[in-house]
């Protein structure tokens, strides 16, 4: 097999920029974290937990990682209305990527 090119290559096709494209974003990493960590969260609670983060901001992140099939959104009919996310059976088989982080920052913090 010979070597690799980069003329020949396309960042655009590897699954690398692929991955990217889904949880890039100042707060989907983080949105995700949250789900992993609690499991199933109601939106107040994970704008608490995050702090910084305006209301439309994280409706519009959900929004987006629910559109990709990252995050499930469960609203259950009831006044006042009461919505939960959790992250799919996708968006849990990110957990070790982000599992690789929380332990890369554990090691390297200065």
């Amino acid at each position: 097999m010979g070597e690799r090119c980069i003329t020949n290559e396309s960042l655009g096709t590897t699954g690398f920029s692929y991955t990217l494209s889904l949880i890039s974003g100042k707060y989907k990493m983080t949105v995700l974290y949250t789900l992993m960590e609690f499991g199933v969260v109601r939106f107040n609670e994970m704008k608490k937990y995050i702090g910084g983060i305006s209301y439309k901001t994280l409706s519009s992140t959900l929004k987006e990682l629910e559109s990709d099939k990252l995050v499930n959104r469960k609203e259950y009919p009831q006044i006042p209305p009461k919505v939960e996310y959790s992250l799919t059976e996708r968006g849990r088989s990110l957990i070790p990527i982000l599992d690789g982080m929380c332990e890369w920052g554990d090691k390297n913090r200065l």
